[in-house]
């Protein structure tokens, strides 16, 4: 209980380095989600109704990425981008790494909701003139949304703490801000709790915003 003054008196010192991580982190997870999330759509489309090489190639394009650990992805996209003559820097390295990551989860997710959807509402929408747009924006994708949700709120949260990842490519996010703060007053214990409390905030918030989002969406009895 003696050191709770002095973790105080760090933290208040510390507040901006600390929010400005935060910020970073909150960022770059928001963007990475919402990039993933509807390159993801369209993969879940390629995966439930593409032709046969549009199919093979989504299909061998979600096995790789989900196959591949975060970290070589996010180093991946640094470095090999570099090398090719595209400067991304950090901040957007880290965002396309996430967002290729989660797309793949999501396309994964968005394919399990489309199929598990009777085949035939979708030849009924046809039989009344609805094109594909109409069917899917209208038939299915209220439904897979409902089913497809919370799977969705575990990716994105997931990608929350991947964006820890991002660190080592020299993204000044949460956790890297903290560890700066540690090499200062050596609290690691404490600053680490405060830090991993952060995390957890963002999470719940992830998570409150399906539950509403699920409520909405959800079928009056």
């Amino acid at each position: 209980m003696s050191d709770l003054p002095a973790f105080f008196e760090q933290l208040w010192l510390a507040r901006f380095v600390i929010l400005k991580g935060l910020g970073v982190t909150v960022s770059i997870s928001l963007l990475a989600i919402a990039f993933g999330s509807a390159l993801g759509v369209l993969v879940g489309l390629a995966l439930a109704y593409g032709k046969g090489p549009v199919r093979f190639a989504v299909r061998a394009y979600t096995d790789i990425v989900r196959g591949t650990p975060v970290l070589v992805l996010v180093l991946a996209s640094y470095y090999v981008s570099a090398a090719v003559g595209v400067d991304l820097g950090p901040f957007s390295a880290g965002v396309l790494a996430l967002a290729v990551f989660c797309s793949s989860h999501v396309g994964e997710i968005v394919r399990g909701g489309l199929q598990a959807i009777p085949i035939g509402q979708t030849e009924a929408a046809k039989a009344i003139g609805l094109t594909f747009g109409q069917t899917f924006a209208n038939v299915l994708w209220p439904q897979a949304l409902r089913q497809f949700l919370p799977a969705w709120v575990n990716t994105a949260a997931e990608m929350v703490k991947a964006s820890t990842l991002l660190s080592v490519i020299g993204v000044t996010e949460l956790l890297l801000r903290t560890q700066e703060i540690i090499s200062r007053n050596f609290m690691s214990l404490q600053f680490y709790f405060f830090a991993g409390l952060l995390y957890f905030v963002v999470n719940f918030t992830i998570e409150r915003f399906g539950k509403y989002v699920e409520r909405k969406t959800a079928v009056p009895t």
